[in-house]
């Protein structure tokens, strides 16, 4: 599978661009990467050195992409963070186009807007713009629990608000929302809960909560679904991200590291011990 993956490069550690393309080459697909900002580091270390790249210029590249006659190839589009309307827009047009070149071709929307204990770590009007502009034109959405309860206007308290808010996205465009980061008042203690959703079917997986916070681990976790789903389906690849990424980040945690152990841990993407059971929910 061939995917165009426009978001944020950073040097040192994995954001963006270099959190997602290293699990999904390993995965076996080809990545064009389109890079919205190069920094030396992610924002999270509190300083940051390196250049914002102008729309214009990211549209430039994508458009040197479409030159090469590759679009027709180009089985999805992922994106995550988008620091600008300006840049939301060169992805919506870069997605269209495309869907015209290939009319099979699906976009991956990481609606990275905020998260509990930190809220909206984007600037004003961003996650407006998400939600009335992006996610009704997504295939995929990939938002933690704090992003769905934004873009659905209400609180998430249980499993059933959870696959009743997630259904809501569904009816606006995309036909499968991946919640991450859920926790419920069914969640058991100590746990974390990932739930895959479409029109039809919504799936559940519970995994020990690590004692961590760890930055990038959306844009692998966005990266890891979409590359399972084009091979194989929702259910299986949301069993199969969830063991991904429990594998890294207890790696991660166990070594004290800042900065997730995606290269050690490639044999858990490559081939992740689904040890986690996947359960029906309604």
């Amino acid at each position: 599978m061939k995917i165009l993956s426009i978001q944020s490069h950073v040097a040192y550690g994995h954001a963006g661009n270099s959190a997602a393309v290293f699990p999904l080459q390993r995965l076996g697909h080809e990545v064009y990467p389109v890079l919205t900002v190069t920094f030396s580091n992610h924002t999270g270390y509190g300083s940051t050195r390196g250049p914002l790249i102008a729309p214009a210029d990211v549209a430039a590249v994508i458009d040197g992409v479409e030159e090469r006659g590759a679009f027709p190839a180009i089985d999805a589009v992922l994106s995550g963070y988008q620091g600008a309307e300006a840049v939301g827009e060169v992805v919506l047009d870069a997605v269209a186009r495309v869907k015209e070149a290939n009319r099979a071709a699906v976009y991956c929307c990481d609606p990275v807007m905020g998260d509990v204990g930190r809220g909206f770590f984007v600037r004003e009007g961003i996650p407006e713009y998400m939600r009335d502009h992006v996610v009704p034109r997504a295939d995929i959405v990939t938002p933690n629990q704090f992003e769905l309860e934004f873009l659905v206007g209400r609180q998430v308290t249980s499993q059933a608000d959870l696959v009743a808010a997630a259904r809501e996205l569904v009816h606006r465009g995309p036909k499968v929302v991946l919640v991450t980061s859920a926790l419920t008042a069914d969640t058991p203690e100590g746990s974390i809960q990932m739930a895959c959703v479409t029109a039809e079917d919504a799936w559940l997986v519970t995994t020990p909560m690590l004692p961590m916070t760890v930055r990038g681990g959306g844009d692998v976790t966005a990266a890891v679904f979409l590359a399972h789903y084009l091979t194989d389906g929702p259910e299986a690849a949301l069993s199969r991200t969830a063991a991904t990424m429990y594998a890294v980040l207890e790696r991660t945690h166990a070594n004290g590291s800042d900065e997730m152990l995606l290269v050690a841990e490639q044999d858990a993407i490559a081939s992740p011990d689904e040890v986690f059971a996947i359960s029906s929910i309604s």
